[in-house]
């Protein structure tokens, strides 16, 4: 008879089952709406993505460390019975021990999704969000004039005006290969980039600004990347957000 598959063991596998690459959330969204459907949030049970695998993996197996220690539970059958009784029990303890509303919220998130059940550990009432207490990205590109001493921007001003009028994620950026960067016969450039979940999507350069790109991709090999590397320490959420602001301006 072989061994059991420990705790630990069995919660990967269930986040493998919860995986959903390739699969689109938009989609899943539209479909529960056109059923009838209402929400203000909303999930369809699935992990688009590896980032958020990632993040929920992370905090669901520290939970369930938790349980294993404090309550004994070597099962994950055990865990599941008690579900909402022990992660009440421990976003609790979450909330007493002083982390972030935004912390709380994606722990309880991400163990609703791994037991099934949206409204495990509504009894516990989570800390408000005030949007003025958000300090991740809150500086703006401007504040280059006075560099940290881990990221020098004068080395990366390609890249940097490159962020200012695309607005791509990390990974996006990361990804983006000389291809991704068309040129449309009216003259306006957009990039084809593969975001979260899978899901492609296209996004315009900000009007004006097409040299600026199509400059870094002129000449070279289409399977390229065109940026090979990208600094650690560089606050791409400023730039994201900036060109955001210009596009919004733009479209208005």
């Amino acid at each position: 008879m072989g061994k059991r598959p420990g705790l630990l063991y069995e919660a990967l596998q269930r986040l493998d089952g919860l995986m959903a690459l390739g699969q689109s959330r938009a989609d899943a969204k539209a479909q529960a709406r056109a059923q009838g459907e209402h929400f203000w949030s909303f999930s369809d049970g699935k992990m688009h993505s590896y980032q958020t695998r990632a993040t929920y993996q992370d905090m669901v197996m520290r939970f369930l460390r938790w349980c294993r220690v404090t309550h004994g539970t070597k099962r994950l059958v055990d865990v599941d019975q008690r579900a909402d009784e022990l992660a009440s029990a421990y976003v609790l303890l979450r909330v007493q021990e002083g982390y972030s509303p935004w912390t709380l919220a994606t722990e309880r998130s991400a163990l609703r999704l791994f037991f099934g059940s949206p409204l495990l550990a509504e009894a516990v009432p989570l800390p408000p969000r005030h949007r003025e207490e958000i300090h991740r990205s809150r500086q703006s590109p401007e504040s280059e004039e006075q560099p940290s001493p881990h990221f020098q921007p004068e080395h990366w001003q390609p890249l940097l005006a490159f962020l200012r009028v695309t607005g791509l994620r990390r990974r996006e950026v990361r990804m983006l290969h000389v291809a991704h960067i068309q040129e449309q016969p009216d003259g306006h450039v957009v990039i084809h980039v593969q975001g979260k979940g899978g899901k492609v999507r296209q996004v315009p350069v900000i009007s004006g600004q097409e040299a600026t790109v199509l400059s870094l991709v002129q000449g070279r090999n289409e399977e390229e990347k065109v940026f090979p590397h990208i600094p650690s320490h560089l606050d791409i959420h400023a730039y994201r957000r900036q060109y955001a602001q210009t596009l919004y301006r733009e479209l208005s």
